[in-house]
Order: structure tokens, then sequence, then C-alpha cells
């Protein structure tokens, strides 16, 4: 099977002609249908992130992630094979895969909470992923059927998607009572602001330093959009919600974008950072207190999260964000394009 990997951080992706897997114990083999390109695969490639101070995070000495791997955590398949201990599985039919699988044994995991895991064997970072014609999935309980869906335009739910969700979910009604900041318009920013609708949503502003993404965003349903890089752009948000904002999303985690959300955010609310760009804490110390503001940090989502999407997403209550579609052998290069910032919406492969 022809499969695009990950064989030297920062270099191109090779691209393997091997023999096709076979499904062992629970295992499960699927025909890969969509593969979504996501910002934390360019983390993966460039093989760290930037931690602020001059430091930076290796995936690989310090995360674990070894190489070769083939990426691609946003998978949608066919599934054609199941391991003899793989459950309940309908061969033919269409999955979406949840990648964010950990030991399975642990507190953690057994708490519903894989993605927390010490021992994380998430698909496509440190497992082969959907970057690939075929994947093996480790159990069946990690695929939700599609029930009829369009793979390509479901394949981001299992990142993009999710960590929208699970972030949104942080803010409990504030959402459905006050208007929110969404604060980054790419794949997860765009994934949020429908997502805001689905779950009853007043409305958000949403900030950008892109006049492309912005223009995107209101196309999106944003109640208004803001220059991040505008000199009053504190003042332009609490204009347009009529108020400081009581939640926050950073979708960007960026030095600059944590600094515009602390500086937004009103006394007693909360900010919630999403994004991974890198950098250090922007914040003076005693302002955390005398603001009363709560920080809290959201990594992608759970299995039953997922589970609670897609049924939004069933209900045909979520709206599908801007997809590029492209063939497999295109995969180098258009993460190279999402890295250089030229993707509005996701990318998606398909094989």
């Amino acid at each position: 099977m022809k499969a695009y990997r990950l064989t030297e951080f920062g270099k191109p992706l090779e691209v393997s002609n091997g023999p096709t897997p076979s499904p062992h114990g629970t295992e499960v083999l699927l025909k890969v249908s969509a593969a979504g390109i996501c910002h934390s695969d360019i983390h993966i490639w460039e093989g760290g992130y930037n931690i602020g101070h001059g430091k930076t995070y290796n995936v690989g000495e310090r995360g674990g992630v070894a190489l070769p791997v083939t990426m691609g955590h946003e998978t949608a398949g066919v599934a054609l094979q199941a391991g003899p201990e793989a459950g309940p599985v309908a061969l033919g039919r269409q999955y979406l895969v949840f990648p964010w699988i950990g030991c399975g044994e642990c507190a953690v995991c057994l708490a519903g909470d894989e993605h927390y895991c010490g021992k994380p064997r998430s698909l496509g970072i440190y497992r082969d992923g959907g970057y690939a014609e075929y994947m093996l999935v480790p159990h069946s309980r990690y695929l939700l059927d599609l029930d009829g869906l369009d793979p390509v335009t479901t394949a981001p739910y299992a990142c993009s998607g999710l960590t929208a969700y699970s972030a949104l979910k942080k803010a409990g009604d504030v959402i459905r009572n006050e208007r929110i900041v969404i604060i980054g318009a790419g794949g997860v920013g765009l994934m949020g602001l429908t997502l805001l609708r689905a779950l009853d949503g007043i409305g958000a502003v949403v900030v950008d330093v892109s006049e492309e993404k912005r223009q995107a965003a209101l196309a999106a349903g944003a109640m208004a959009a803001v220059d991040g890089r505008a000199s009053d752009a504190v003042k332009q948000i609490a204009r347009a919600i009529g108020s400081r904002p009581r939640f926050v999303v950073d979708f960007v985690g960026s030095e600059d974008t944590a600094a515009l959300a602390f500086d937004a955010v009103a006394k007693g609310g909360k900010m919630v950072i999403v994004g991974l760009f890198g950098g250090a804490a922007p914040w003076s110390l005693p302002m955390i207190p005398l603001k009363a503001v709560t920080i809290q940090g959201s990594y992608v989502g759970n299995l039953a999260e997922l589970r609670e999407l897609m049924e939004l997403v069933r209900r045909q209550r979520v709206t599908p964000i801007p997809i590029t579609r492209a063939p497999l052998d295109h995969a180098d290069q258009m993460l190279g394009s999402l890295r250089e910032g030229k993707v509005v919406g996701r990318v998606v492969l398909t094989p």
C-alpha cells in the first residue's frame, strides 16, 4: 500500500510502498476514504513546540514520538477486515476514527479520558495514521459509524471538530446567554463558530490577523470580526459584544493572542487556550487574582464527546467548514501550504 511517512523531522514526507497490513486480535483494517491535515501535524513534522524563553519541547526525545510514522489523525474509511477479537464491526461501512487512544488500562483511561493518558498511542502520532491507502485501528470501539455522512466533510471532526466542541463545553451556560470571543479563524476556529450555533450559542466575535480568514468567519456566522493587530482590538471586542466577554477561547495559542485574550476577558471570566502556536505566558501574575480570571487549557476531547458531536452532525445541526480536497500524492505539498498559512478551513486528502 502507499503511505506518506515522516522519516526525519523537518524533512519532506517520504512515500512508502509496502504490503497492506492485516488486522490481528482487536484490530480493524480500514481503507482510508479521507484524511484531514491538521495544524498539529505541522508541530509533529517540525519535531517540537516553541515553549518560550528560547526553549523547544522535542516531541521525539521528550514526547516519545518514534520515526518513521505515517501522520494523519483525522481519518474516515471503510472497514475491510477485523481481527477475531475486534468486537462488532460492519464490514463495508464508512467509519470515523477516534485517534486519541491511551494505554486502556490506567485510571485515566478507565475513566474515559484516554486523551490524557500518560502512555498515549494516538493514531498519526504514536501509531501509523491516515496519510495512507489503508490503516489499522486498535479496536472497533474507536470507530463511529458515519451512517451515510460524507467522509470528506466529517473526517475533520475527529480533531478539529472534537477540539472545538470540547473547548466550547468548558464555557458552560455562558455560550447560551452571552456573546463570546473566538480567537483564530483557521480550521478549528471556524469549526467552533459552526458548533456554537449547533449548541444554541448567542454568537461570537472572531479575532484574526488575516483579512481573508476574517471574511471567512463572517461568512460562517460571526457577529463581528476584529483584526488582532489593531491597537484598539480590546475596545473593538467590547464594543461589538456590548461589554467585556466572560468567555474567550484562543484557538491560536501565541504570546500575542494569549495577551489579547487576557486583556479582553471580563473580571471573573474564563479564557481557554487551545492552540499550540507557542511561546511563554505573557501575563502579570498579580493581575490573575486581581481579575479573578480562570485560565484553562483544552486538549482535543474524549470518545464520549466525539460521540456527542457526531450526534449533532447527524441531526444536521452543524454546517461543514470550507474543505479543500487533495489527492494523497499531494500530502507533503498541502502540509506545506498549511504551514505557510495559505489554507482557509481544512485540507482533506482523498486516497
